[in-house]
Protein backbone atom coordinates (compact mmCIF):
# COMPACT_ATOMS: atom_id res chain seq x y z
CA UNK A 1 0.00 0.00 0.00
CA UNK A 2 2.75 2.15 0.63
CA UNK A 3 3.66 2.25 -3.02
CA UNK A 4 0.60 3.20 -4.38
CA UNK A 5 0.57 6.05 -2.06
CA UNK A 6 3.94 6.90 -2.48
CA UNK A 7 2.94 6.57 -6.42
CA UNK A 8 0.20 8.72 -6.33
CA UNK A 9 2.15 11.54 -4.27
CA UNK A 10 4.72 11.45 -6.40
CA UNK A 11 1.84 11.88 -9.47
CA UNK A 12 0.23 14.61 -7.99
CA UNK A 13 3.34 16.43 -7.36
CA UNK A 14 4.14 16.29 -11.02
CA UNK A 15 0.69 17.77 -11.98
CA UNK A 16 1.48 20.45 -10.08
CA UNK A 17 4.58 21.25 -10.95
CA UNK A 18 3.11 21.74 -14.66
CA UNK A 19 0.44 23.41 -13.14
CA UNK A 20 2.50 26.01 -11.61
CA UNK A 21 5.40 26.44 -14.74
CA UNK A 22 2.09 26.72 -17.27
CA UNK A 23 0.91 29.55 -15.12
CA UNK A 24 4.14 31.38 -14.38
CA UNK A 25 5.63 31.00 -17.69
CA UNK A 26 2.35 31.48 -19.44
CA UNK A 27 3.19 34.74 -22.08
CA UNK A 28 6.78 32.88 -23.14
CA UNK A 29 4.93 29.81 -23.44
CA UNK A 30 1.87 31.17 -25.80
CA UNK A 31 4.53 33.08 -27.67
CA UNK A 32 6.87 29.81 -28.54
CA UNK A 33 3.22 27.89 -29.42
CA UNK A 34 2.14 30.37 -31.77
CA UNK A 35 5.47 30.24 -33.29
CA UNK A 36 5.29 26.60 -33.59
CA UNK A 37 1.65 26.40 -35.03
CA UNK A 38 2.45 28.90 -37.82
CA UNK A 39 6.25 27.49 -38.40
CA UNK A 40 3.99 23.63 -39.48
CA UNK A 41 1.18 25.69 -41.02
CA UNK A 42 2.01 24.39 -44.50
CA UNK A 43 0.04 28.05 -45.65
CA UNK A 44 2.43 29.85 -43.73
CA UNK A 45 4.81 32.24 -45.98
CA UNK A 46 7.24 34.40 -44.05
CA UNK A 47 6.95 36.68 -46.95
CA UNK A 48 3.44 37.78 -46.51
CA UNK A 49 3.79 39.65 -43.35
CA UNK A 50 2.81 43.17 -43.13
CA UNK A 51 6.04 44.39 -40.47
CA UNK A 52 8.33 43.67 -43.13
CA UNK A 53 8.05 47.21 -44.00
CA UNK A 54 8.94 48.61 -40.89
CA UNK A 55 12.13 50.55 -40.46
CA UNK A 56 15.00 48.55 -38.97
CA UNK A 57 16.84 51.46 -36.51
CA UNK A 58 13.41 53.68 -35.47
CA UNK A 59 15.35 56.47 -34.05
CA UNK A 60 16.63 57.38 -37.49
CA UNK A 61 17.23 61.66 -37.92
CA UNK A 62 15.12 62.23 -41.14
CA UNK A 63 17.29 63.76 -43.73
CA UNK A 64 18.37 66.89 -43.53
CA UNK A 65 17.27 69.62 -46.99
CA UNK A 66 19.78 71.70 -48.03
CA UNK A 67 18.69 74.84 -48.26
CA UNK A 68 21.43 77.74 -50.13
CA UNK A 69 19.64 80.05 -48.45
CA UNK A 70 20.09 79.87 -45.11
CA UNK A 71 23.74 81.44 -44.11
CA UNK A 72 23.92 79.33 -40.65
CA UNK A 73 26.28 76.07 -40.87
CA UNK A 74 24.39 73.22 -39.62
CA UNK A 75 26.24 69.28 -39.28
CA UNK A 76 24.26 66.30 -39.50
CA UNK A 77 25.57 64.03 -37.11
CA UNK A 78 24.41 60.55 -37.04
CA UNK A 79 23.31 58.41 -34.50
CA UNK A 80 23.93 54.96 -34.26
Amino acid sequence: MGAVTAAVIAVVGLALGWITIEIACKPCLERGREAIDRNLNPDYDPDDDHEIHTPLNRNQIPPATDDNNDSSSTATVKIV
